[in-house]
């Protein structure tokens, strides 16, 4: 323990508005330089921590989390973020070393450390997830609840009209900076603390509660088995290596790009720094694994692993690949429920599921069969949040959904082991999977085993995400207006191929455990042979509007499952552009990125 002697003395400054501190489903995230002006995070900040007052979590004397996934200006952030806690009444603040924590493992901390009332009333994550870092490119701010997940929009609400009132900043602006770099327990006047631990080790722990560690070594071991994972030099590098290297057993060398950096790369990176796990940018990956950007086969001149993975700046997404073959997102969701029963954590039986709107159908099809009820969410973790805690202290009297496993298109999977999107934790459970099918067979199962299987059991949901970045805003909200003014009318429509419109609405979602109604989630346009066209503006990037695009065409057992999903869903495209006028309101003739 370290003793700091230093001014402890609450400094109150004054403070304007600042327009644009709208808590998305993420949080904030802006331009770092945006972040790096005068107040701009501390006006964020102190309206957290002014609605928590005022909604009486126990901020005074209570215990904070505070992290990052490394990108540039964490660290300042971190700091600046702690003596503003103490000055809120905070008494211990908890912080990963180096500033370090991936989002799934800030949800662990919150969740499972401390014990003795040192449990947290909440964490800040300085994160941007899949966006790029640097001082060139992004940073963002989050705030996650007594239940490790995001804020709820009752909090975001109220969040948003303390930074249109605020007119005041506390800090205890002299204290000194902390030395982040490893394990400590600062001790601080008025018997306050610091503590300064291992960024993987809550985690880990968590993990080692879902799955069988000796059984996937055995997997590790198998002599026709290889596999590779690529951290983006986000934060799951350290995760990557303790876990995989050092606890599985994995050769050195299995984890790639595994050192964290502040621009994840940066623009001399095979990904140019944009850690995010995709057929786009998880360059090094896709080459590795023998595939190209629209996931067809190609020669690479050298052995391919039997399985791929990779993670994103925060760790909270992940990627799945097989030798010359790319897992969907949505299909590794509909197949990881599909065979729950062969990992620890469900032994108990699964009590429900969830997916985004945007997400394929495919897990329903899973869902019908095992008899659990499976909901159909808007885009944001948030809501499946509530879902898990169903039947708990916080929402007692309700129907009980865990254990539970859900995901999104986004390249998000999780489970209620903690109340963020885990990369970690689908990676362990494909292999989780894979071993017991493995020793099952007496014979090395592969990913591409795995989804044939399912696919001749349950048919083949074909699948793509267009997404069209960085368009003007303005134009994307008048295309979505224009489509909007449409809803309803277009019910009977027939397009070429003899596709005809079944339903044509804007999504709304009626929360089943809190009430709560969240409207214009996304355009839909559902055709009677149960294909899909759904158009969302996302929130999640920083400059101009990004349309995303999902198509969805469905191929039953008996058809054809070879095909390639981006080739099966051209038609769809094709409507698509002719219901929107795309091409017309934003200029693009072709999407950005294709996942």
């Amino acid at each position: 323990m370290v003793k700091i002697h230093a001014d402890f003395t609450v400094e109150t400054t004054p403070t304007k508005p600042i327009e644009g501190q709208k808590p998305g489903t993420s949080g904030i995230r802006k331009k770092t330089k945006v972040f790096m002006e005068g107040t701009y995070l501390a006006n964020f900040v102190q309206s957290v921590f002014n609605t928590l007052q005022e909604e009486n979590v126990p901020v005074q004397g209570g215990t904070l989390v505070v992290s990052g996934d490394g990108r540039f200006w964490n660290p300042e952030a971190i700091q600046i973020i702690i003596k503003m806690a103490f000055a809120a009444g905070v008494a211990r603040v908890w912080c990963g070393t180096n500033g370090l924590l991936s989002t799934p493992a800030t949800s662990a901390v919150i969740r499972m450390r401390g014990g003795k009332g040192y449990e947290p009333f909440g964490g800040f994550i300085c994160s941007a997830s899949h966006n790029p870092g640097g001082i060139d490119d992004d940073f963002g701010i989050k705030y996650n609840c007594e239940n490790g997940g995001p804020a709820p929009e009752k909090l975001t609400n109220k969040m948003l009209e303390w930074t249109a009132k605020i007119t005041e900043l506390k800090s205890c602006s002299k204290l000194p900076d902390f030395d982040l770099s490893k394990p400590e327990l600062y001790e601080l006047p008025g018997g306050k603390f610091v503590e300064i631990f291992d960024c993987v080790s809550d985690h880990l722990a968590v993990l080692k509660n879902c799955f069988d560690f000796e059984g996937i070594k055995k997997l590790i071991a198998h002599p026709q088995f290889s596999m590779t994972y690529d951290s983006m030099c986000g934060v799951q590098g350290p995760y990557a290596l303790r876990v995989f290297e050092k606890e599985l057993g994995a050769p050195p060398g299995t984890c790639k790009n595994a050192t964290p950096l502040p621009d994840f790369g940066g623009p001399s990176s095979a990904w140019h720094g944009h850690a995010d796990p995709n057929l786009t940018y998880a360059v090094e990956l896709v080459k590795e694994m023998g595939l190209n950007k629209e996931g067809n086969k190609v020669e690479t001149g050298k052995a391919i692993p039997c399985f791929g993975a990779a993670a994103d700046g925060d760790a909270d997404r992940n990627m799945i690949c097989g030798a010359q073959f790319f897992v969907s997102p949505s299909d590794s969701l509909a197949m990881i429920v599909a065979n729950a029963d062969l990992i620890p954590q469900f032994k108990s039986g699964l009590k429900g599921c969830a997916r985004s709107m945007p997400t394929s159908a495919a897990l329903d099809l899973v869902a019908k069969k095992k008899n659990i009820p499976c909901f159909e969410v808007p885009t944001g973790w948030k809501f499946f949040g509530n879902l898990m805690d169903s039947g708990t202290s916080y929402f007692p009297g309700k129907e009980t959904y865990t254990p539970f496993i859900c995901g999104e298109e986004s390249f998000g999977t999780g489970a209620d082991h903690v109340r963020e999107k885990d990369g970690m934790w689908a990676v362990m459970a494909w292999l989780q999977i894979l071993a017991k099918k493995t020793e099952a067979a007496g014979k090395l199962v592969s990913v591409e085993d795995v989804a044939n299987a399912h696919w001749k059991e349950y048919g083949r949901n074909y699948y793509a995400r267009y997404d069209y970045e960085g368009v003007d805003k303005a134009k994307a909200e008048e295309m979505f207006a224009a489509m909007e003014a449409q809803v309803g009318q277009l019910v009977g429509k027939e397009f070429q191929g003899g596709l005809k419109i079944k339903i044509n609405d804007m999504f709304e979602y009626v929360d089943p455990v809190d009430g709560s109604i969240s409207k214009k989630q996304g355009l839909r346009f559902i055709f009677e042979d149960n294909s899909r066209i759904i158009f969302r503006l996302s929130g999640t990037g920083v400059a101009g509007a990004t349309v995303r695009l999902y198509l969805e065409k469905y191929e039953p057992p008996t058809g054809d499952l070879t095909q390639h999903q981006f080739e099966v869903v051209k038609p769809l495209a094709a409507i698509a552009l002719e219901l929107s006028k795309l091409s017309s309101y934003t200029g693009r003739d072709a999407p950005t990125v294709i996942t």
